[in-house]
């Protein structure tokens, strides 16, 4: 938003007030509002990384984000993520509604966070009769006058406050005003332009018991595990907003695009789910412990909404297309000597929206192809089944964007494994309490270790 679009925003929410207030005056509610009894800082105050996420139909810089706009539904998909979550209240420019801070906050047990352009205390009383636990208060709107009186108002009713900057000076002013959460918006509210090294260069300045909020521009993982060494928790809204399967962009951000593979069992394709995998591989190389035939691997993807990856090994195009084509595959994975040519003509007989995954046997070879048709690499030791990892030092100054890392991962080593920078990590007889059979125990392990990013 430039200056003159931020200062216009403002403008149109003084305007807007003058109308609210005579609708619904002040003293027609003030005497049901009542203190917050969820803690706002409590929530945030985790060794681990919290997340903030949010609640948004649209926005000045995007338009329409959510066609589907429904609260309810987004706050239960986000409940087993969030520390809190934030919903616009912003008519105008946000389509958002104080209503939506009610029906959230009927939904979870989570703080709720209005966020809004709050320049007027009315804003404030207004939030919390509406189950607001907590205010976003902006320094490039508020003097330091303004800010402590609109603090002091929400903390008289026990809301948190989230404080907003966006440069060095709101920077130093937040720390005056002892601020305890302050949110760093990687977002120039001038230009619209996303950096987020705002975030890098602001956090360190601030007190060491100040909760850091990185906002603004995240959308991948491996961005949240980059900023994590200088922020407590983000603030993420649009990059989840405009995702149309919302669970599975939560799981792709925050725990990263993992596999589980050589499921056998319906019940382990649920436990996988559950604990926060993105795709289930199913085994049809004809050699492994762990193969399945097609009709076994229907009822796998029946029981759970995982993204499907076929693992074949010197089999038959054909087979591998018609295999692809009956399950709707996500991808085929090729864990044997398939070369350019034998890749180049499976290519063209799969469906448009299924990719090729090529293994490569990193005991034997350095990883170095980048092959025309190949989506995606897995780094294995051997053919894959081994339960032995490889030399991870091979990977260091590697590319890794469009690489998952498999071999001997478990609760032991998956933790330094996803400090590489893969997209993801394959786990197989490492999550196992015996070959084929799947461990709740392990899985849920494993995805908790990959969600403390330190």
């Amino acid at each position: 938003m430039q200056a003159t679009i931020l200062q216009k925003i403002v403008n149109d929410k003084a305007e807007y007030l003058i109308d609210r207030k005579q609708q619904q005056p002040l003293e027609g509610f003030i005497d049901a509002v009542v203190a917050s009894n969820r803690h706002f800082y409590q929530a945030l105050s985790s060794e681990q990384t919290v997340f903030i996420l949010e609640c948004k139909k649209a926005s000045p810089s995007k338009g329409i984000i959510r066609q589907d706009f429904d609260p309810i539904q987004i706050a239960k998909i986000y409940q087993p993520y969030a520390a809190t979550i934030s919903v616009l209240t912003d008519e105008k420019y946000f389509q958002g509604s104080y209503e939506f801070l009610r029906l959230v906050s009927d939904t979870v047990h989570q703080p709720v966070l209005c966020k809004d352009f709050i320049i007027d205390p009315y804003q404030i009383y207004l939030a919390r009769y509406y189950q607001a636990d907590a205010i976003l208060l902006m320094l490039s709107i508020l003097d330091d006058q303004q800010y402590i009186a609109l603090s002091e108002l929400a903390h008289s009713l026990n809301m948190g406050v989230l404080t907003e900057v966006s440069s060095e000076e709101e920077r130093a002013r937040a720390v005056v005003l002892k601020a305890k959460v302050i949110g760093i918006n990687n977002r120039d509210l001038r230009d619209l332009s996303i950096d987020l090294n705002r975030t890098k260069q602001l956090a360190p300045q601030l007190p060491k018991e100040t909760i850091v909020i990185s906002e603004s521009g995240i959308h991948q993982h491996q961005q949240i595990r980059d900023l994590s060494h200088y922020a407590n928790g983000f603030l993420i809204g649009s990059a989840l907003m405009a995702q149309s399967n919302l669970d599975l962009a939560l799981r792709q951000l925050i725990l990263g695009e993992n596999k589980v593979c050589g499921l056998t069992r319906p019940q382990d394709a649920k436990a996988a789910l559950q604990a926060g995998a993105v795709y289930g591989g199913l085994i049809f190389a004809e050699h492994s412990p762990r193969n399945i035939n097609i009709q076994q691997a229907q009822q796998i993807i029946n029981a759970a909404n995982l993204k499907y990856v076929g693992v074949f090994q010197n089999q038959s195009s054909a087979f591998i297309s018609h295999t692809a084509r009956t399950l709707s595959l996500a991808a085929v994975q090729l864990h044997g000597a398939e070369g350019e040519v034998y890749i180049t003509e499976l290519r063209k007989t799969l469906p448009e929206n299924c990719q090729i995954w090529k293994a490569i046997d990193m005991s034997k070879e350095a990883f170095h192809v980048q092959a025309e048709n190949v989506d995606r690499y897995l780094l294995d030791n051997g053919k894959g089944g081994t339960g032995q990892s490889f030399d991870w030092q091979l990977l260091e100054k590697q590319l890794l964007a469009n690489v998952m890392l498999a071999g001997g991962l478990n609760e032991e080593n998956c933790q330094q494994a996803a400090k590489y920078g893969c997209c993801g990590l394959d786990f197989n007889s490492g999550v196992e309490s015996a070959p084929g059979i799947k461990s709740s125990h392990k899985l849920n392990k494993v995805f908790q270790l990959l969600r403390c990013y330190q």
